[in-house]
């Protein structure tokens, strides 16, 4: 099994930053992928960021140029590096783990942007 916990979240202002983690039970580099995702009230979850075992990353279009997604392997941690964010970055952030052939999710931070 894989265990997840998020952190970072929080409320900040248009333009501003946030780095969310999300630490993980076991080591990153044996998980297949790990991404982050969110979930905007009244919308699906959707994928933000990714990032394989390989180190190859992947970003949805309405955050490239704006997230990155990071890994330190001796935390055992993903990060998510949001800039520039805009109120339509307002959702609830799900950290995911694909190991053997199951998804793991961790509780979910929240995440606003509003003056």
């Amino acid at each position: 099994q894989v265990q997840l916990v998020e952190s970072g979240g929080g409320l900040v202002q248009p333009g501003g930053s946030l780095r969310l983690s999300c630490a993980a039970s076991r080591s990153i580099f044996s998980i297949n992928t790990m991404g982050w995702y969110r979930q905007a009230p009244g919308k699906q979850r959707e994928l933000v960021a990714s990032i394989t075992s390989g180190g190859s990353t992947t970003y949805a279009d309405s955050v490239k140029g704006r997230f990155t997604i990071s890994r330190d392997g001796a935390k055992n941690t993903v990060y998510l590096q949001m800039n520039s964010l805009k109120p339509e970055d307002t959702a609830v952030y799900y950290c995911n783990a694909e190991w053997l052939y199951r998804s793991y999710w961790g509780p979910g931070t929240q995440v606003t942007v509003s003056s």
